[in-house]
């Protein structure tokens, strides 16, 4: 188990430490500190991807768990964001349909011995994802012009770069979907 692996798998626990922030509403500064978890839980994507790379430490567990836990921090993010009425149900449901497909091309590629490595759309994808989703929860307590503005610019680009991700896999990869007759 090498650093980065375990940056991703403290991302995994990261997430329900962030539901138990969001979710109980009477625990004081909860949402703030819920953002905060999702900042952190956040920046160990980018790190654990950088120290793999950097140390020549990419392994399949990493391929596959990394994007596992960005998935769980990302949809519990939305979901809860819904809860709040801070972002629509239609957009979440597009966002979380994407990765539930994207999941499942990876599944049946590595049923057939290959590994979808994330690509440069889906990188992007994360990374606005992430800034969109932050613009929101910090949306809940400090609700300002300037950061539904932020929310409301962020949040359809990343449901229109969600869709151009999903796409770009589906098209480079549609040798691995193979309908029987």
């Amino acid at each position: 188990m090498n650093l980065a692996n375990k940056l991703t798998l403290i991302r995994i626990f990261l997430v329900p430490v962030f539901l138990i922030f969001i979710a109980i509403k009477d625990i004081p500064y909860g949402t703030i500190i819920a953002t905060g978890v999702f900042i952190i839980a956040s920046i160990t994507d980018k790190l654990d991807g950088y120290i793999a790379r950097s140390r020549n430490q990419i392994t399949n567990f990493g391929k596959f768990m990394d994007p596992l836990a960005d998935k769980l921090l990302v949809t519990a993010a939305l979901i809860s964001l819904v809860d709040f009425h801070i972002i629509s149900t239609w957009a979440a449901v597009i966002i979380i349909a994407r990765e539930f497909a994207v999941t499942g091309l990876r599944t049946i590629a590595a049923s057939e011995g290959i590994v979808i490595a994330a690509s440069w759309w889906g990188k992007i994808k994360t990374f606005i994802q992430i800034v969109a989703i932050i613009f929101a929860l910090v949306n809940i307590d400090f609700g300002n012009y300037y950061f539904t503005i932020a929310k409301e610019i962020t949040m359809p680009i990343a449901i229109i770069v969600t869709i151009i991700s999903g796409v770009d896999y589906f098209v480079k990869n549609k040798n691995v979907i193979k309908i029987d007759k």
